[in-house]
């Protein structure tokens, strides 16, 4: 059994019904505004009432959010899921008494039995006359008679169930602040695994129970937060000195020291990232900047955000968050917090000591934090990259080596046919800040908060079935957008569209199999035309021609069969550059026409035969007459 991808999932599922935490927040804060200088204090109490209703309603949220979670969306499982809970909420009270409430851990318990029965009935096969019922008509019945049957032993058991949950919370709740310092702790070390939802749950949705004026039960340290326990937040406030002051600080050290030639793309890198932690607490962009190259320093990392748990514990510190520990959540929450300022110095003294921990480490260690060395640089989180998700698809082993592909907030995470397939280099050079595996094919590959939206692409292509051709890098060099090549035949798309690449070294190789259909007598260009009909032309250099096969080898004749990687042409850099215009190397399409949508790679540093530089999806008619993806 793969228990690891089922982790995976259930992590992700338990995310989901947490969309709803920052609207509860925002109309808790809204509620808080001074509505009676308008004479319309019933506006507040409106506003306040429809946040803490969400509070209620959690364990339906998590139900429902866990069934779909497990099944790929699967609205059925969903729907099955309301029904479920509400019956064993009402079978659970009227025969165990109302004291029987296990909150969001029944929600999560309804939202898996929902996802079994729906992954195993729901292409069940009745006889003719009754198949009305069968297929997904049979999961909610079924799930019904599994949720009456669970209701009976919950009933028969609950009751120490219940009393084993609230002793074992109390234990955790009596560690005081070193059991702080062990929640931060081990919730950091979980981050690179994304497994930290799991321990995040236990902490924010089960811990601690608080009594509402209407006698509902509320459980977890987020629940009973904003439903105004004023014990609750001691699992949260140690978290904000980290991700709005600690890790924005180490932003500053990796920028600081990169090289003078990469510190203004470092800048404008990690200013975003600093940014992104400091207001919303997303801060896996920079920890993975970190993660690999340094291990001993994120265990370290891991010990002083248990340390700043622990130290908001004994300052008595209670603050909470509907998203993360950033600023946004930090101002919106205050009304509900107690000792909040506390973290503000302790953030500066944090920042501090991160800052000089890292530029020392930095140094000291060489390490090759991005910005230190050309390879070693994080791509900037771009709105483009969503475009690139193509590129990404490949890079992956293709759509036949996905199993399975899910996200949360800053990573994919997915299950793979064979994770050997991958392409690490090339997701990192499209945007990738790091690539996890945990074995069996489980894989997470974080590229923050774009991460769903490249998801969604993903499934789109796959679904579609749409016929994408893929390049390669045709040399060693930097890759450039085709308006950048200083001739207005190639800049215009005059010729054709595509990208063009400044060589470091003089060779061709082929971007893609296909035949060699043309070579210019001078050698300096070559035409290959793809099994999908595709013209490619590749140009060396500007104003080329008129050195006649000077400094240029051809390694291949017209007619030729080659394949991807193959070497098409030797030319002596130094003496083209000298008598060239410029050494800008265009790569086009000269029938794209027939092209449906264009992707590319960052413009930056590639190497000869680095894969998935360029995609393109054909027309649907050109993709009706058959032939198979290259490159």
């Amino acid at each position: 059994m793969n228990w690891m991808g089922n982790l995976q999932q259930l992590g992700r599922s338990l995310m989901l019904p947490t969309m709803a935490l920052p609207v509860a927040a925002i109309l808790l804060w809204l509620g808080q505004m001074p509505w009676h200088l308008i004479h319309f204090s019933q506006a507040g109490e409106l506003l306040e009432f429809a946040g803490r209703l969400i509070i209620q309603y959690l364990p339906y949220l998590f139900a429902v959010g866990v069934a779909m979670g497990l099944t790929d969306n699967g609205g059925t499982a969903g729907m099955s899921a309301v029904l479920s809970y509400f019956m064993f909420t009402q079978i659970t009270e009227r025969f165990a008494g109302s004291t029987m409430q296990l909150g969001i851990f029944g929600g999560i318990l309804i939202g898996v039995l929902a996802a079994l029965c729906y992954r195993r009935f729901r292409f069940i096969q009745l006889p003719e006359y009754i198949q009305f019922f069968g297929g997904p008509r049979f999961v909610p019945l079924v799930t019904s008679m599994a949720t009456i049957l669970l209701s009976g032993v919950v009933v028969a058991v609950g009751p120490w169930v219940q009393e084993l949950f609230g002793r074992i919370g109390e234990f955790l709740l009596s560690l005081g602040g070193f059991g702080a310092f062990l929640y931060g702790f081990g919730y950091r070390l979980l981050v690179p695994s994304g497994l930290h939802h799991i321990l995040n749950n236990v902490y924010w949705f089960q811990l601690g129970a608080f009594q509402l004026p209407d006698g509902t039960m509320v459980y977890g340290d987020i629940p009973r937060f904003f439903s105004g326990d004023p014990k609750a937040g001691i699992f949260m406030a140690g978290l904000y000195p980290i991700m709005m002051f600690a890790l924005p600080a180490v932003a500053l050290a990796i920028i600081q020291e990169a090289r003078e030639d990469l510190k203004p793309k470092i800048r404008k890198t990690f200013l975003t990232a600093a940014l992104a932690s400091l207001l919303t607490g997303v801060t896996e962009p920079i920890e993975f900047a970190f993660l690999f190259v340094a291990p001993y320093l994120f265990f370290i990392h891991a010990v002083l955000s248990g340390a700043s748990m622990w130290i908001a514990y004994e300052l008595d510190i209670h603050h909470g968050f509907s998203y993360s520990a950033g600023a946004i959540d930090f101002i919106i929450n205050m009304h509900l917090a107690r000792n909040e300022w506390l973290i503000l110095p302790i953030g500066i003294l944090y920042a501090a000591v991160y800052y000089f921990l890292f530029r020392y480490a930095i140094v000291k260690y060489q390490l090759p934090t991005p910005g230190r060395e050309e390879g070693s640089t994080i791509d900037e989180f771009a709105g483009d990259i969503p475009y690139r998700s193509p590129l990404i698809l490949e890079a992956l082993g293709g759509k036949n080596n996905i199993k399975t592909i899910e996200a949360c907030i800053t990573r994919l995470r997915l299950t793979l046919v064979n994770d050997k397939l991958m392409d690490i280099a090339t997701l990192k050079h499209l945007g990738a800040a790091g690539i996890i595996r945990l074995g069996a094919g489980n894989v997470q590959v974080v590229f923050g908060t774009f991460s769903e939206l490249i998801r969604e692409e993903i499934v789109r292509i796959t679904k579609k079935d749409l016929h994408q051709v893929l390049f390669n890098s045709p040399m060693l060099g930097r890759m450039i957008p085709l308006e950048d090549v200083p001739d207005q035949i190639f800049s215009k798309k005059i010729v054709g569209n595509g990208v063009a690449f400044l060589p470091e070294k003089g060779e061709l190789v082929a971007p893609v199999n296909g035949t060699v259909t043309l070579i210019y007598p001078s050698l300096h260009a070559l035409g290959i035309t793809t099994d999908d009909g595709l013209e490619v032309l590749l140009h060396v250099g500007i104003d080329t021609s008129h050195l006649n096969g000077k400094y240029f080898t051809c390694m291949v004749k017209q007619g030729d069969r080659v394949e991807a990687g193959e070497l098409l042409l030797k030319f002596n850099l130094n003496k083209v550059k000298q008598n060239a215009k410029s050494l800008a190397t265009p790569m086009l399409i000269t029938n794209s026409d027939r092209i449906k949508s264009w992707s590319f790679a960052p413009f930056k540093s590639v190497r000869k035969g680095q894969a998935s530089v360029m995609s393109v999806i054909l027309k649907d008619e050109i993709r009706a007459a058959g032939g198979e993806t290259n490159g």
